[in-house]
């Protein structure tokens, strides 16, 4: 029994490695003041009713309305590839660091899970690269143009009324 079992262990040691499952949440979530916006990849096994359905796909909402909701609704909003705590791209981590050197509520969408909110959100602000940052309702730039107000003084005195809000908060 104990040769079977050591044979049984090496044969399922020998099997090349799988990739492993990947399980994310579906839809938005909000956790410490972000706004977070994930996917679950398509898994033809998993039945119909487990699947995530696209509220906004099955809403009279549009990805316009999405946008300028976003946008009104949250202090600082940045539209980038991945999320606040996984960057996809340099750019977009970037802004990330840049931002959280002010401790202001920062919330995220992620554009790379929904081709047709990217398109959107660069129809909305007419600014063709990401990441995209609004602050208070309107479009402040991309990565280089924040790097540059901080730099320069300019986006402290931007951010400057909402890291005061979020210190009395605390």
């Amino acid at each position: 029994m104990a040769r079977s079992l050591s044979t049984l262990l090496k044969s399922i040691s020998s099997l090349p490695a799988t990739s492993s499952l990947r399980t994310m949440v579906s839809g938005s979530f909000c956790g410490e003041g972000m706004l977070y916006s994930t996917t679950v990849p398509s898994d033809p096994d998993t039945h119909e009713d487990f699947r995530p359905t696209n509220k906004a796909a099955n809403s009279d909402i549009s990805l316009k309305d999405i946008v300028e909701q976003d946008i009104k609704e949250n202090p600082v909003m940045i539209y980038m590839k991945g999320v606040p705590d996984q960057p996809r791209c340099g750019f977009s981590s970037l802004a990330v660091r840049v931002l959280n050197e002010y401790n202001v509520p920062l919330s995220a969408r992620n554009i790379l899970e929904n081709q047709e909110l990217k398109n959107a959100v660069k129809t909305f602000s007419h600014w063709p690269t990401f990441p995209q940052i609004f602050s208070k309702g309107e479009f402040v730039g991309g990565s280089d143009i924040i790097l540059n107000m901080h730099q320069t003084g300019e986006l402290k005195e931007k951010l400057q009324d909402l890291t005061a809000e979020s210190k009395k908060e605390e």
